[in-house]
């Protein structure tokens, strides 16, 4: 299936000054299968290594950093010779030995020409463990699920990213209706990679159903593998309120919803440690909207988020008819769904950094505020058509935004303050901006 990630891979292979690539994300979203499949494009050989329970990698890692002797290490242990220019180095799962990521430095200075690629489902932890990581010697890429016209592309419907991409709303208007049907599929599918390509080969929801459970399952089997012994309770108990927490009319995480009389500084450990997986998304709220935004963000108050859409659907246990059809039970958990995915999109919209703002009385809260350098935009998030946007407005007439967003079930339009964007059409925000 085609992901957009590829772009910025071709784009890193021909930089002048590319560095060794590190890609993060979280466990199955499709890191070792993107590294594979772009090496295969863009070169003759790929060179791949697992240094999961790797011993001789281990080995060869922890005597220097001579970059000549790993090279030839590396050639020894595939059986390949190396050729700077036309060979893919991929080392995957790469935070299991801790020098192989400091090897990245001295590769960047003495042997630029080599084309590396680093992953892990636990990078994030690595990085954030190790305080000497070599700051300015390697690049980064976050790799997420399949973005919602990513999902498209893949279900075969290739011409409705192209109205989308065209940006012809008044033709997008017209066949609104299969947008919206293909967002109900998203919101039950999501968009890992296992996952959906089980939907396009079988169409049958019970098996979408048994391998996301699969997957919830490998995160819970991760909590016991590999997190901080006195952090597991935590993370579990964390990982079970996210439901709860997106299921509240005002998103502020609160602590004792987790465990009655829970603090803050009990669960920053197993916090830290989910966000660092790329499991959680952490979004703060800010006191004022200057710019940058991240100047003024509160860290005591923020929203939890999970990584996928169609996950936490699983996770809750909604049927499929609850949801395609539509009934009650879906319109009560809609609103947290649909707050989910649109973060989702966000998210991998890289350079719009997000936030939330709530006035002080807690009467007005605009679900997420966006900075892209230049300006603040508010954005409001509606599940139905429903148009009213009181906390758009009581934010509007104090603060003056340029322009206000809010994204909705109601098609695509524009007044003097506020421009209306389609839910399924999120993803092309940062181009409308």
């Amino acid at each position: 299936m085609y992901r957009t990630a590829m772009q910025q891979l071709m784009q890193w292979k021909s930089k002048k000054d590319r560095k060794p690539l590190l890609i993060r994300g979280a466990r199955q979203v499709g890191k070792t299968w993107l590294m594979k499949e772009f090496g295969r494009q863009a070169y003759q050989q790929v060179l791949y290594i697992n240094f999961e329970n790797n011993k001789q990698m281990e080995a060869l890692f922890s005597q220097d950093y001579n970059v000549d002797r790993l090279i030839m290490g590396l050639e020894l242990y595939s059986e390949q010779k190396i050729n700077p220019e036309t060979t893919l180095i991929l080392l995957d799962e790469v935070q299991e030995v801790q020098q192989a990521l400091t090897s990245l430095k001295y590769f960047y200075e003495n042997a630029p020409q080599y084309h590396i690629i680093c992953a892990g489902s636990l990078l994030g932890v690595a990085l954030h463990n190790n305080t000497s990581f070599p700051v300015g010697k390697v690049d980064f890429m976050n790799l997420y699920p399949l973005s919602f016209m990513e999902f498209i592309l893949a279900m075969g419907e290739r011409q409705y990213t192209k109205l989308l991409d065209a940006n012809d709303f008044s033709m997008v208007s017209t066949f609104k209706q299969k947008y919206i049907e293909l967002l109900k599929l998203y919101y039950y599918i999501g968009g890992m990679p296992e996952v959906v390509q089980s939907y396009i080969d079988l169409r049958d929801f019970n098996i979408v159903r048994l391998k996301q459970q699969s997957i919830l399952d490998a995160y819970e089997q991760d909590f016991s593998k590999h997190a901080p012994h006195e952090a597991i309770p935590r993370i579990r108990l964390l990982w079970n309120s996210i439901p709860v927490q997106l299921a509240k009319d005002h998103k502020k995480f609160v602590y004792k919803l987790v465990q009655d009389g829970a603090r803050a500084r009990e669960y920053e450990k197993a916090m830290q440690w989910l966000a660092d997986c790329g499991l959680v998304y952490r979004v703060y709220r800010v006191k004022k909207p200057g710019i940058p935004l991240k100047a003024y963000e509160d860290q005591k108050a923020f929203k939890l988020y999970f990584l996928d859409v169609g996950l936490l659907s699983c996770m809750v246990h909604l049927h499929q008819e609850t949801l395609i059809n539509g009934n009650v039970l879906f319109a009560e958990f809609k609103g947290a769904l649909t707050e989910q995915y649109v973060l989702q999109q966000l998210k991998i919209q890289t350079d719009l950094r997000v936030f939330y703002w709530v006035n002080d009385g807690g009467s007005a809260e605009v679900d997420f505020l966006l900075d892209d350098g230049r300006n603040v935009y508010p954005l409001e998030v509606k599940a139905e058509i429903n148009l009213k946007a009181r906390s758009l407005q009581v934010y509007r007439d104090r603060y003056h935004p340029v322009i206000s967003l809010r994204a909705s079930m109601a098609d695509y339009h524009r007044e003097d303050w506020l421009v209306n964007v389609p839910l399924y059409a999120i993803e092309k925000l940062k181009a409308m901006l």
